[in-house]
Order: C-alpha cells, then sequence, then structure tokens
C-alpha cells in the first residue's frame, strides 16, 4: 500500500509544490490538502494519512499548536516539518521536532517552480522512505504506531548490552555491559541525524555540570537551525551548550554543536590547547557538516582517551570515522534499534563490528558519566 500524505500549507504555491513533490514519489500518494493548521485537523479525522507534510509558521494556527492539538488527540500520525530557513522558522522547527516530529525539510527559494519542486523531492524522498520502513516495521512486529509526539520507550534492565558481531568479525567476543575502555577519557563525540533534536533533548540535559570533559556533537543541520538547537537545549541543561566557534578552545562541561552547513574539527593551538576549527571542505556522505569529519579529527587528537557515540538517523554517516577511532583505542557507543527514529547510522555502525556497546537513549547519558567519571578518578 502507498503511504497515504496530508499537505498543509498556507501559500497555494507550496502546497502545489509539495504537492506534486510527493505525489511523483514511488509509493507515495498525496490524499489531500489543506490551507491551515484547523482545516488539518479535521482532514486528519476525516482522512486518516499515514503522514503529514506541516508548513510550520502560519496564521491562526501554527504547526506547533497542530502538533500539540494531534498529541492531545491520540492521533496517529507522522509529521515531517516544511519551514522557512529564517530565525523564526528555525526555533519552531526545534520545538516541533522535540515534540515528535519525525523531521523537517526547509523550503526552497530557486526562484523557478521546476527548481523548487526538484528541491522538494530530493529532500522529502529519503525521508518519507524512512518514516514507511518505520511504519512497515512496526507493522510486522504487530506493534502499534505512537501517536505523534510520543516519546521511545523508556530504558529497560537491558539498556546497554553487548553488540551481537556480525559474520565477518564473529570471531572477536564483543564486550560485555560492564566493559570499560582501558585509559582515562578526555573527549566525547556525538554524530546524530534524523530524530537528532529530540534524542539531543533527552541526552545533554540528563549530563550533569561536572561532567569532566568537553562534548562535541554533528547533527546533520542547515545553518541557522543549529544555533536554535543550541539555545533550545542550553536553557534546560546543566552543562554549558553553545554551537562552536572557530579558533575557541574547548573547556571541560561544554557542548559544541558544529554550525548548520560547515564542518567540525580539532586541533591544538600554537599553546597545545585543543581549539575547535570550523571549516567549509567539500560535504561528506552528502553531509555537512559530517560525523565522519569530526569523529577523524577527535581520533587523531585523543588517541584512546575519545568516548565515540552514534544516535539516531539515516545513512552511515560516522561508520567510516568509527572504525578509525576503534583503531586508535576509542572506546565506542550506539543508539538501539527501539529508541530511535530512525536506526540506520547506529545499524551501520553495529553491522560494520566498530560498537563496543549498543544503548537505549535514556541510558545513554549515565553510561557517558560512568564511563568518564570512572576513568577520570
Amino acid at each position: 500500500m502507498p503511504l497515504r500524505v496530508l499537505v498543509v500549507d498556507d501559500t497555494a504555491l507550496f502546497r502545489r509544490l509539495v504537492s506534486d513533490a510527493v505525489a511523483s514519489l514511488p509509493g507515495m500518494e498525496v490524499v489531500g490538502t489543506a490551507a491551515n493548521g484547523r482545516a488539518c485537523l479535521h482532514k486528519l479525522v476525516d482522512l486518516q494519512p499515514d503522514l503529514v507534510t506541516l508548513d510550520i509558521e502560519m496564521p491562526e494556527m501554527d504547526g506547533i499548536q497542530v502538533l500539540d492539538a494531534v498529541r492531545a488527540r491520540g492521533l496517529a500520525t507522522g509529521v515531517i516539518v516544511v519551514s522557512a530557513l529564517t530565525l523564526k522558522g528555525g526555533r519552531l522547527t526545534m520545538q516541533a521536532l522535540e515534540r515528535g516530529a519525525f523531521d523537517f525539510v526547509t523550503k526552497p527559494s530557486e526562484g523557478t517552480a521546476d527548481g523548487n519542486r526538484e528541491i522538494l523531492r530530493a529532500a522529502l524522498g529519503p525521508r518519507l522512505s524512512a518514516f514507511a520502513r518505520r511504519l512497515e516495521i512496526r507493522s510486522m512486529l504487530g506493534g502499534v504506531r505512537p501517536a505523534a509526539g510520543d516519546a521511545p520507550p523508556p530504558a529497560s534492565a537491558a539498556a546497554v548490552a553487548p553488540v551481537a558481531a556480525p559474520p565477518a568479525v564473529r570471531a572477536a567476543a564483543a564486550p560485555g555491559p560492564d566493559a570499560r575502555p582501558s585509559g582515562r577519557l578526555d573527549v566525547v563525540a556525538i554524530g546524530v541525524s534524523t530524530g537528532g533534536p529530540a534524542a539531543l533533548a533527552r541526552l545533554i540535559p540528563a549530563l550533569p555540570a561536572d561532567l569532566g570533559v568537553p562534548v562535541l556533537v554533528v547533527q546533520h543541520m542547515p545553518p541557522i537551525f543549529t544555533q536554535s538547537l543550541a539555545e533550545s537545549l542550553t536553557g534546560r541543561s546543566a552543562v554549558r551548550v553553545r554551537e562552536a566557534v572557530h579558533g575557541e578552545r574547548l573547556e571541560a562541561n561544554t557542548v559544541y554543536i558544529a554550525p548548520g552547513g560547515r564542518h567540525m574539527a580539532v586541533a591544538p593551538d600554537a599553546d597545545r590547547a585543543m581549539t575547535i576549527q570550523i571549516t567549509d571542505d567539500p560535504p561528506e556522505n552528502n553531509c555537512r557538516p559530517a560525523v565522519d569529519y569530526m569523529f577523524r579529527s577527535v581520533a587523531q587528537q585523543y588517541p584512546g582517551r575519545a568516548l565515540a557515540v552514534v544516535l539516531t538517523g539515516m545513512g552511515s554517516d560516522g561508520t567510516l570515522g568509527l572504525r578509525i577511532l576503534k583503531k586508535r583505542g576509542a572506546f565506542t557507543l550506539a543508539q538501539d534499534e527501539a529508541s530511535c527514529v530512525v536506526y540506520g547510522m547506529p545499524k551501520a555502525a553495529a553491522e560494520a563490528g566498530v560498537v563496543d556497546q549498543v544503548v537505549a537513549l535514556d541510558a545513554i547519558a549515565p553510561r557517558i558519566v560512568s564511563l568518564v567519571k570512572g576513568r577520570r578518578s
């Protein structure tokens, strides 16, 4: 069966562009459109779509209010936010993702309808396919599809598990849940994509103010949105959270988020203090910032002293970087499938045999604290 999509936007032009882009994708069906949030809620009940593409900035009832109403009514539909590339759009998009929206795309402004339609098609295609796979897996497992805004299940007793090694590395025994790195840890490096803002909103605030090391985060996002993400996390976290700035020195108990659209690395300055390096090097894995780019840098500058974490996301960005980190003595964690929005990046890393432990989302922060403080006492 095709994925049934409702398109919601307050401008006729974008309703048409998004509808055409979705309808042109295999396995997708546009079942209706709505020009505002109130009409969207009525059509959700009448049409029962699998997913809504939701304009975040609308008069009368914006996308956040729609998401809140969907959650309050327990409606079982997914949401992909369509946002303007503005500071307001970024802030609203962060709120939507933290409320359970599956992912987001930005509104293009190429100047021609055909050009904008193709940009939307390229952006929506992998996200709609990933959402469809998620529904298919849940259906095969016999699970009930959660309403928008529902959180992943809490950590269970098996929140930290050894990795089942793939055939190529099955001869090497995977470490148990009490395994630990061999030496002192001086940095935590985190890579994340689809589902990341909601995951980070649960992980970062759970870190203590005295963690003792800096935390580097690469979240796949365009410019402006990472600033909104940092601002959103700052108000709820004991550690300091900021969008990284080129040349600044790393400080303990601080989370540095790579700025959208640019790579982040680390390097020593003339006094051998470790600093942030922001570059415009070419994209990797179709991403900038890229997790692999940051992981390679950490592997070089912190041999045997890094803890690397891969969270929810599409694709395989981070796997090659983890391979290098493992060769240089890093300890590695990956989020488990049950708590991922998309089990892509963690799955690729686990199947490559470069993950020491698979950890449920709500157990990752305690595990980070245990590993870091356990090697610094």
